[in-house]
């Protein structure tokens, strides 16, 4: 692919987009960055506030501790800091600038404010409405698709900001795979390399907090302590610890990928891992990183971005895929450690952000590097047997079709016995 191709500026932009920062799990960073809008909208102190939120922002944002509230997990905890101490201007870092003050004042708010939470069925699974009321007026804003795709934002009933909603799907990028690679053998590394290397400065750091730190179940220090060092055990583990901190609300920030720091630490560490392991060189690392964050994000454009199906099984087979590439594989590797890694980790539930999301996104890389390994035995899974396609881009299509339609009815299950949990 030559850099005057429209789809060479079309990848970097794309690369540009979906990896950015973000601080704490970005589901209830929306709703902090949702509120802190309406807060700021409305310049006056708030009385009474109202969540509209689809059921996978509910599922996502129960259990994942919120960063910068002293421990607090919950919808309202992340509103309320958002008002409280929400810098709207950072967007997903909204609440990194936090003070005790600040969180002394979430307290009381939350003590003293009356706040509601009702749940949007409007068909999309990424949609949330805050509204703000002073004892006067009142302030909405609205996000659609993606975590911080702001569609409306009103001042009692004036208009102050619109946005045409998008009817193209969530990731509608209209990847495909060949494409995926041919740019990642072509590209010109300097021009992606200030993104890669953020997010390799990002990542690595908030999981090696994680391993020295007390968070969660401690799922990476547990692989370690439990199968040693071998590089395959360590691309698990740190995948798995940057995700133990940052759902035990770790305030460093991490680059996402699809909107989810989980993918984006699974996408990315164990590639790191591997690169360090076999002295791979800077550009071999970028390549490989460019694979595995085009790979995790071809794979959601057919999923979509929340489901019930986890995002940590789409970021693991991305990551086998740039481990693939690290260790020599070409194109038709690549494209079977994919089919492999999906065909092993397919069924896996997503029941919210929470700590057990560490366990999964281990099993998932262990899916990737397993995918590749078969195929290097000359051992692989055929089409027809259960998801397996003719194709990479069928079997990709039949997993799109199985999360958005067959697992649509386990979703509901899912949020309904979420929901009765907190009433």
């Amino acid at each position: 692919m030559r850099k005057e191709d429209s789809m060479y500026q079309k990848y970097i932009n794309i690369l540009k987009t979906e990896l950015v920062p973000a601080m704490g799990c970005t589901e209830p960073i929306a709703i902090a960055y949702a509120a802190a809008l309406a807060q700021k909208t409305l310049q006056e102190d708030v009385k009474h506030v109202e969540i509209y939120a689809s059921g996978n922002i509910i599922k996502n944002v129960k259990s994942v501790t919120v960063p910068n509230t002293n421990g607090r997990k919950g919808i309202l905890a992340a509103a309320a800091i958002g008002i409280c101490a929400g810098d709207p201007d950072k967007k997903l870092q909204v609440i990194s600038k936090v003070k005790t003050e600040d969180i002394q004042k979430m307290e009381k708010f939350l003590d003293t404010v009356d706040m509601q939470l009702h749940r949007i069925q409007s068909g999309c699974a990424l949609e949330l409405i805050v509204k703000v009321f002073s004892e006067k007026h009142h302030a909405l804003v609205h996000i659609r698709n993606t975590h911080a795709n702001v569609v409306l934002i009103k001042h009692d009933e004036a208009i102050i900001y619109q946005k045409e909603d998008e009817l193209q799907q969530e990731t509608g990028y209209s990847l495909q795979m060949k494409q995926i690679y041919d740019f990642a053998m072509s590209v010109d590394v300097k021009d992606v390399e200030e993104i890669l290397e953020r997010q390799i400065a990002y990542n690595e750091a908030i999981a090696n907090e994680g391993l020295r730190g007390n968070y969660g179940a401690g799922i990476g220090n547990v692989l370690l302590h439990t199968y040693g060092t071998a590089v395959e055990v360590k691309a698990r583990a740190m995948a798995a610890a940057g995700s133990d901190a940052r759902m035990s609300g770790c305030e460093l920030p991490v680059i996402i990928n699809s909107g989810s720091g989980n993918q984006g630490m699974t996408a990315s560490l164990p590639v790191l891992v591997y690169a360090k392991e076999l002295h791979s060189s800077h550009e071999q690392l970028m390549r490989a990183l460019i694979i595995s964050n085009l790979t995790t994000l071809y794979q959601k454009q057919f999923i979509g971005r929340l489901s019930a199906y986890c995002g940590a099984v789409s970021a693991g087979a991305g990551a086998g895929a740039g481990i693939t590439y690290l260790l020599g594989g070409d194109y038709e590797h690549i494209c079977h450690t994919i089919v492999n890694a999906l065909a092993i980790t397919s069924g896996m539930l997503c029941d919210g952000a929470k700590p057990s999301c560490a366990a999964k996104i281990a099993s998932a890389v262990d899916a990737g590097i397993l995918g590749y390994a078969m195929y290097k035995e000359g051992k692989q899974f055929y089409r027809g047997e259960g998801i397996v396609g003719d194709s990479i881009e069928k079997t990709m299509e039949g997993i799109g079709q199985l999360a958005r339609d067959g697992m649509k009815e386990c979703d509901d299950e899912i949020i309904r016995l979420m929901i009765q949990s907190i009433s």
